[in-house]
């Protein structure tokens, strides 16, 4: 392919953008709120700083846009921190429409409604942590009975009266049903599961034997031969809710069946109008986790004038700064 040379009148008009905006430098105040800083941050040029903001700039149109679609898709581990509480905000202020995830992000929603998690670190001795019964994601630490044992004396008899009118249902009228079944429980506005029953947010899992939750319906099943998890009913869905949208948008966190699972669906009412991408990978190794959106949209799956950010970095620090941004500058 032959390069193509620029005339004197593309380079002058390249000339003058390459030098429209300066690079300001950051000025703390100690009235400065965090939206204020992302707004300094914005003007500083670089160099994760200016995507986080300019990722901030887009959701805030994404959530200000009139009949855009706004999907939200993620990993269960973030939901084992204080960022669970980022996510159950969102949801309750309207700021997301869908959820797409995996199944221990109910695990850990659910887990967390009826026992703690505790701090921990990265560097502690893992053996000794399994000989006192106790696991750890990152550094936090996830005590045994605090986990497999809640749900299964929790979610077994809530299966019971779910299922007892029908023995098929979808991964998100399941979810929905036990959000809604958490009304009465201690703590329930702490809940993602709670507020996505209340505010009508789909909540779809794909890969929902994947984890305790999963576990359960397939314990439930040893003695419920006839149910069914109706799989293509999330798909229907997810399907009428993309191609129905005017606009779509999307706030992706890592990459996994849960990211795939957004933007597969988008390729077919010709790509997502806004895109958010937060990750930690790298994209040398061909991964999804690592895929930019650049990539995305040579599949279609993201519109090419679509307004998109890609942000490096730790989504318990991205996000929550993120969302901080637009609640200071929507609610």
């Amino acid at each position: 392919m032959v390069a193509k040379k620029e005339t004197s009148a593309e380079k002058e008009k390249m000339k003058k953008q390459l030098k429209k905006i300066p690079v300001k430098d950051i000025k703390v105040t100690k009235a400065m709120t965090v939206d204020d800083m992302l707004q300094a941050m914005g003007r500083a040029g670089g160099f994760t700083a200016q995507k986080l903001a300019d990722a901030t700039d887009i959701a805030e149109k994404m959530v200000k846009k009139e009949g855009c679609l706004k999907i939200l898709s993620f990993p269960a581990c973030i939901m084992a921190t204080g960022t669970r509480g980022i996510i159950v905000d969102m949801v309750k202020n309207h700021m997301v429409d869908l959820i797409i995830t995996t199944c221990g992000c109910l695990d850990h929603d659910l887990s967390r409604l009826y026992a703690a998690y505790y701090k921990g670190d990265f560097m502690m001795d893992d053996a000794l942590l399994r000989e006192n019964d106790v696991s750890r994601l990152g550094n936090v630490l996830v005590p045994d009975d605090c986990y497999g044992y809640v749900l299964e004396d929790n979610l077994l008899p809530m299966f019971d009266e779910i299922f007892a009118e029908t023995q098929s249902m979808s991964t998100h009228e399941i979810i929905d049903k036990v959000g809604e079944k958490l009304a009465d429980v201690k703590g329930h506005e702490d809940s993602l599961l709670y507020w996505a029953h209340v505010n009508n947010v789909p909540i779809v899992v794909p890969g929902i034997t994947d984890g305790s939750f999963g576990c359960q319906l397939w314990m439930y099943y040893q003695t419920h031969r006839k149910l069914r998890i109706d799989l293509f009913a999330d798909e229907q869905m997810l399907s009428e809710m993309t191609n129905d949208a005017k606009y779509t948008g999307a706030i992706i966190i890592g990459g996994g069946i849960s990211k795939h699972h957004v933007i597969w669906w988008n390729q077919f009412r010709g790509g997502l109008d806004y895109c958010i991408y937060l990750t930690t990978a790298e994209e040398y190794d061909g991964s999804l986790s690592g895929a930019r959106i650049r990539e995305a949209v040579s599949w279609g799956k993201v519109k090419a004038n679509a307004k998109k950010m890609t942000v490096e970095g730790d989504a318990t620090i991205t996000l929550p700064l993120i969302y901080a941004g637009l609640a200071n500058r929507l609610l």
